[in-house]
């Protein structure tokens, strides 16, 4: 049990972020990782590698929060009042204030499940194309491209929101 709890530990934080801008939502993200953790915890000796362990959460995570949002059918990223959910967001992710939150999470339903998927697991859980590859099912090449497409989506959404402002 210690040796799941040391390595839970050291990813946790990681993971919980990439639940919230995955699903949008702290409590959703709180179920989910939770979900990942007794899951994860079920099946701990079946790891072979503890250097594993973090692709291995993470993967684990990504399933469930992708049936998360086809069970709820949502779609769309942003709940339809994010503001709601400001004490939750202060509480939980104290290293950027409310605003700059809720700009990153509209830019990013800008993308595609997939695109955002990607991104994700580059930015929060730290992992190379190919072992993205690897989780999803597809070719090094594809996870590349994709990546590259979702940046000049950001880059773009983002420039459209400057020249707004």
């Amino acid at each position: 049990m210690e040796g799941f709890l040391k390595l839970y530990g050291e990813v946790y934080q990681d993971l919980y972020r990439f639940a919230c801008y995955y699903l949008g939502n702290p409590q959703d993200a709180e179920d989910a990782v939770q979900d990942a953790a007794l899951a994860a915890w079920k099946h701990f000796g079946e790891l072979k590698r503890e250097e594993a362990f973090r692709a291995w959460i993470f993967q684990i995570l990504v399933n469930i929060c992708r049936r998360s949002l086809r069970r709820k059918g949502r779609y769309g990223f942003l709940s339809e009042d994010p503001a709601k959910d400001r004490e939750a967001w202060e509480k939980e992710l104290q290293e950027q204030n409310l605003s700059e939150r809720l700009e990153i999470l509209e830019l990013l339903s800008g993308l595609d499940e997939e695109e955002r998927l990607i991104v994700l697991l580059f930015v929060f859980g730290g992992f190379k194309g190919e072992e993205i590859a690897g989780m999803l099912g597809r070719r090094h090449s594809t996870i590349r491209s994709r990546y590259r497409r979702a940046l000049k989506k950001l880059e773009q959404a983002l420039q459209k929101k400057e020249e707004k402002e």
